[in-house]
């Protein structure tokens, strides 16, 4: 027997008898055998035991490569299962995932395993850990591993999937489980490793499964990466909009009324309802008329717009009325502008015609996708849409641009970059059939940003089922990429709605139609700002921008009464804190809330008719007067909070 190993540098080597993945990585170097922890065969990942015995290209992993640290993650988790399953014999596992967040796994247990627990199980690893136990693969008849689970029936689910009649399998003492792709052959690596969390799952992701429990963990090869990995958990823990919304009062979800369904408690409506504000002066101000348009349209329209045909299983089912009218909710607002547009005969003088709105919609998203404000199922989109000619194209695409930026500027975002998203030309499924129109608008959309002489990446795959489109891709917080601001060329819903416009020769022609949003929904908007800000919001957008506390409720509360009525008058929002509680636990309790400014107010500022202001994030204490702390406050507020 002769066969061939290719190598990822394209050099083979041959053998005349098997050998396993360990043994070809000591016989390439001793060095490489001791780093590798698995193989890649023809693609797939193998361990090291895996014999080589055909033509086959062979890639070894190493710790130093992301699927080195796959394998080490899922070895963790198998560690974590054997320990589990010998503290509580009755447990059952169901899925189990290991990849660059780390890993986890599923467990049934009634009582639940506790976040205090975790400890004691990292306890119990570590004592495996250091025996260096051996993992042992062996290939079992799927019969066999039936017969073994047959009381579990997350294991037996998992069983189906798997193709064939033999299975690999993974033993560590009496434990045994199945469905990875491969482990290291020894505990000895894991010595880098943290259990994180508990949280609640659907089996296999669906609201109509059984509701199991995750447990979270992770695992590296060196120990300054698990505690920088660590600290990076611990600064989106600290950023996590959902902790923040909570403590600060902002917004609440309660699946028993309704799962992606948030309630804007006072505070977090009032930034909500300030961000609405800004935006739609802003928009006035740049020519866009405003409507309102019904969260309800006949499900016909949806037909009309391709939106039935591309989006329908992110659409909620239609309300039949009971009169042969179906009524849908809607998942996009471009249709309802249409009927705006079609409503009178427009002219070439009526173009550009912007049309903006903050319209609600509604997505029909799974369960485990939910998540706080950034994924929820009703939602209001900071909407527009422009009837243009077509030589007025390139022109409002740079005006839009410039509108985008200009909010950036106010709202302090400065890492974002530019991508252009064009259609996949092979997905005939996902995009409207007309490759002319394609080229045509993706060319006036890449002449556009070059004009502007703006840098971009291009992104096959990314557009809208109907048009091409820039995207503006922001980092948030947390590191994630996101889509915050979009324009979006289309000439096939004019097409399908019929839309005509009479030109200066007195003939019909047909617009196009950009669809643009600024800041994107206003819950993703605001989930974003919470996470940016770490919750202190700068003054403007301050829920509380002011907390009064009188030093004594009965000597004080008259003048601070006086106090939050001349700066309610100005138009700030202030609060008085005359609870009868102690100075100090107020004035903390202020910096907790991350209010901006904090006045106190005592004998000393009652008699001369001023403040003592401490600002958030100091110890510092100034005393000023009333009118100067009112010139602070309000050109703070001025310039969006931006000190240049």
């Amino acid at each position: 027997m002769s066969f061939s190993i290719t190598l990822p540098d394209g050099s083979k080597k041959e053998y005349e008898e098997a050998l396993s993945i360990s043994d070809l990585a000591h016989n390439i170097a001793t060095s490489l055998g001791k780093a590798a922890v698995a193989g890649k065969v023809n693609g797939k990942i193998k361990p090291l035991d895996f014999q080589l015995d055909k033509d086959s290209e062979v890639a070894i992993i190493t710790d130093k490569d992301e699927e080195g640290l796959d394998v080490l993650r899922a070895t963790a988790a198998f560690v974590f299962e054997a320990v589990a399953k010998n503290k509580y014999p009755e447990l059952r596992f169901g899925d189990h995932v290991a990849d660059e967040g780390g890993f986890y796994v599923d467990t049934d247990k009634s009582d639940q395993i506790k976040v205090s627990e975790l400890p004691e199980f990292e306890k119990a690893m570590q004592k495996m850990i250091k025996n260096g136990q051996a993992i042992e693969r062996v290939e079992v008849a799927k019969s066999e591993l039936e017969d073994r689970f047959k009381d579990d029936p997350y294991k037996l689910e998992l069983l189906k999937k798997i193709d064939g009649e033999k299975v690999d399998a993974y033993k560590l003492g009496d434990f045994v489980d199945f469905g990875f792709d491969a482990l290291l052959p020894n505990t000895g690596k894991i010595k880098n490793y943290k259990l994180l969390s508990v949280a609640g799952a659907y089996w296999l992701g669906k609201s109509s499964n059984p509701m199991l429990q995750r447990i979270f963990g992770t695992a590296f090869f060196k120990k300054a990466a698990l505690d920088e990995d660590l600290k990076r958990r611990q600064e989106i823990k600290e950023r996590d909009h959902r902790t923040i919304g909570r403590d600060l009062d902002l917004f609440f979800v309660d699946p028993k009324v309704g799962a992606g369904l948030p309630y804007w408690m006072p505070k977090g409506a009032t930034i909500r309802r300030v961000v609405e504000r800004y935006i739609v002066d802003k928009e006035v101000a740049d020519g866009y008329k405003h409507v309102y348009t019904p969260v309800l349209m006949n499900v016909d329209a949806y037909k009309t717009s391709g939106h039935w045909a591309h989006y329908r299983d992110d659409m909620f089912p239609p309300m039949d009325m009971g009169d042969g009218e179906m009524l849908e909710l809607r998942p996009m607002n471009c249709p309802s502008h249409i009927q705006i547009y079609k409503h009178h005969i427009r002219s070439y003088r009526d173009l550009p015609l912007r049309i903006a709105e903050l319209g609600m919609m509604h997505r029909y998203e799974k369960s485990g996708a939910l998540s706080g404000l950034q994924r929820v199922r009703e939602m209001t989109l900071n909407d527009g849409h422009t009837f243009v000619s077509l030589d007025q194209i390139r022109e409002e695409f740079a005006k839009v641009l410039k509108l985008i930026m200009d909010v950036y500027h106010d709202f302090g975002i400065t890492d974002y970059y530019f991508r252009l998203s064009y259609r996949d030309p092979k997905n005939t499924d996902k995009y409207y059939a007309n490759d002319e129109m394609w080229e045509t608008s993706q060319s006036m959309l890449k002449a556009a940003m070059d004009d502007l002489g703006l840098d971009y990446v291009e992104a096959e795959g990314e557009a809208a089922f109907y048009g091409p489109k820039l995207d503006i891709q922001t980092k948030t917080a947390l590191g994630n990429d996101e889509t915050m601001s979009t324009i979006q060329l289309d000439f096939m819903l004019p097409e399908r709605f019929g839309l005509k416009y009479v030109g200066q020769d007195g003939e019909e022609h047909q617009p196009v139609m950009i669809h643009r949003g600024i800041v994107g929904t206003m819950e993703r908007f605001i989930a974003y700002l919470i996470e940016i800000y770490k919750g202190a919001f700068p003054t403007w957008l301050a829920p509380v921008q002011a907390e009064i506390i009188p030093v004594n409720n009965e000597a004080h509360g008259e003048y601070a009464e006086k106090v939050r009525a001349e700066l309610a008058k100005r138009g700030f929002r202030v609060e008085v804190d005359d609870r009868n509680e102690k100075l100090g636990y107020k004035i903390r309790e202020s910096q907790t809330q991350k209010v901006p400014y904090t006045l106190v107010l005592g004998d000393e500022e009652m008699k001369s008719n001023s403040v003592n202001v401490r600002r958030y994030g100091t110890e510092e204490e100034i005393s000023k007067s009333l009118e100067d702390f009112i010139n602070e406050i309000e050109a703070d507020v001025k310039s969006y909070s931006r000190e240049n």
